[in-house]
């Protein structure tokens, strides 16, 4: 019987722990700080690279896993009676899925290169269901499938407190991150088919707690409830705190789950972000 292992990326935060359980194969993407350069979870841990990011002289950068990694994830598999099912951050905010997508036609093992639309643990959620049926011997086109629910029914939504790593990484205007710096302006946003949309702009921290209020209203009126959320800090753990306590007022049976995010998350979030994973059942 054909065997269905799955590959993602070390953006979607998925534990050490996650991975040995549900057989998870993470092809670490690259960070640079200076002239250093480390592997994402791998040679550096996210709270070691928020210490350094934060008292660096240059923003750090990120650049995706090179083709020799994907090759060598896939190829592990090589000669075994196994379809691999790869699993990756937004197409629009890395070129990771495309790498993997040119290392799928090298490689002999039938590779299936799959757009989370996603990051963070939003793209976590669609990496460990698919790993979970795997385990019990779901067949692809059912793996598949539910995939595509959870995607469908995982919402991401973030806070910015600091733009200047958006706009270090083209993701914001200089102009726009000086009047921004100039004004305390920070940002919440969501992550929709595989884009960031700004939806609020406010001044200080007041306007981002009405900000994720709001969201814990949205998930409130969810009809069907929620299954689980996460919440990806960068270096305020006290924000994400308080955004768990809020959640645990209003929704007491929801898990919350805290962790600081992965190295490549935070490089372009920036310190004070707040990433809200939630799964609608």
């Amino acid at each position: 019987m054909t065997q269905i292992k799955i590959v993602t990326d070390s953006a979607a935060l998925i534990s050490t722990a996650e991975a040995e359980q549900y057989g998870i194969t993470i092809v670490p993407l690259t960070v640079m700080i200076g002239e250093t350069i480390y592997q994402d979870g791998v040679t550096i841990t996210p709270e070691e690279f928020v210490n350094r990011m934060s008292t660096a002289t240059q923003l750090p950068t990120t650049s995706q896993p090179a083709l020799g990694a994907f090759t060598d994830a896939y190829e592990q598999f090589d000669e075994q009676d196994v379809e691999i099912i790869s699993i990756h951050l937004s197409k629009n905010l890395s070129g990771t899925l495309n790498a993997a997508e040119q290392a799928a036609r090298m490689v002999n093992v039938p590779v299936t290169v799959i757009d989370s639309e996603m990051i963070d643990r939003a793209e976590a959620y669609q990496v460990l269901t698919a790993a979970k049926l795997a385990q019990i011997g779901a067949s692809m086109t059912e793996i598949m499938a539910e995939i595509e629910r959870v995607r469908a029914n995982t919402v991401l939504h973030l806070t910015v407190a600091n733009l200047d790593n958006l706009v270090a990484g083209g993701r914001l205007s200089k102009a726009a991150g000086f009047v921004a710096g100039l004004m305390n302006i920070q940002i919440g946003a969501s992550v929709q088919s595989g884009h960031i949309n700004v939806e609020v702009k406010g001044r200080g921290a007041k306007a981002m707690r009405k900000y994720t209020q709001t969201i814990i209203d949205q998930m409130a009126a969810a009809p069907t409830g929620i299954k689980s959320c996460d919440l990806s800090y960068v270096g305020t753990l006290e924000k994400a705190v308080d955004m768990q306590t809020m959640i645990h007022d209003r929704l007491p049976d929801v898990p919350v789950q805290v962790q600081q995010t992965a190295a490549t998350v935070s490089t372009h979030a920036g310190l004070g972000a707040l990433g809200i994973s939630y799964q609608v059942n």
